[in-house]
């Protein structure tokens, strides 16, 4: 794979055949058909393409297919490995594969952010482009390769190396979630209150104390609402964790 990287220059690729070709059978583990569908999973929509007929050329549409292609084999996956799962258990298992925090690991294994087409700098792209590009390729492959050489990918590069149905149980989602649900359920109020908290390096960022019935349980930084929302919240999980552990 540093192979590979080494031929591509940022944020540009080969169109046709050549390295790019190379790089998607390393990745897939099997030479594509239509190799278009991968370029198309592969475009950023800051590359401003369309097709002969004026549709947009980016993968934001074969992210969709994608993330349904993944649902179905994870779905079937545990159905079958999991035989006492009720319905409930089923989808927050599922839900915790497909997380998007596991979704962007599983491009960054991938180093899938090199191959990537755009006209702005990769440092300009949000976090959450690993997993979107994971998803986009996905959609790919069940595009050239039905739903059998999908579900094949999906065995290899997901379910093999990640899926431990004993170590998921364990595994916390959102710990918002979990401290939302809890306070819900006690009937307790909770608060978010979410403020501006810009440090001397120019970098933008928010704090939140979170609190329960009107006392102040945890705080936190970060550069996005949302990360400072889950990381207070994970702090009060772990104030609350023998409580909330019982519902």
């Amino acid at each position: 794979m540093r192979l590979l990287k080494k031929i591509f220059t940022r944020n540009s690729r080969p169109t046709e055949g050549g390295n790019f070709f190379v790089a998607i059978e390393k990745i897939i583990g099997s030479k594509p058909v239509n190799l278009k569908f991968y370029e198309k999973a592969f475009t950023h929509r800051s590359s401003n393409k369309t097709d002969d007929k004026g549709n947009p050329l980016n993968y934001e549409r074969l992210e969709f297919l994608g993330d349904s292609m993944l649902s179905s084999v994870i779905a079937a996956h545990l159905y079958k490995e999991a035989p006492l799962g009720d319905e409930g258990y089923l989808t927050k298992m599922r839900s915790k594969i497909v997380s998007r925090e596991h979704l962007n690991e599983l491009g960054r294994d991938l180093h899938l952010i090199d191959y990537v087409e755009s006209k702005v700098p990769s440092s300009h792209f949000g976090e959450n482009i690993h997993g979107n590009i994971f998803e986009a390729l996905v959609g790919a492959i069940f595009l050239d390769k039905g739903y059998a050489g999908c579900e094949e990918f999906i065995q290899k590069r997901v379910i093999i190396p990640y899926v431990d149905i004993a170590r998921l149980e364990g595994k916390v989602i959102s710990y918002k979630s979990l401290v939302i649900e809890w306070c819900q359920k006690e009937k307790k109020q909770f608060n978010f209150d979410v403020f501006d908290d810009n440090g001397n390096d120019g970098q933008r960022y928010f704090g939140v104390k979170l609190s329960i019935d009107d006392k102040v349980i945890a705080k936190s930084r970060a550069t996005s609402k949302k990360k400072a929302e889950e990381i207070a919240s994970k702090r009060a999980y772990f104030a609350f964790q023998e409580k909330i552990n019982k519902i």
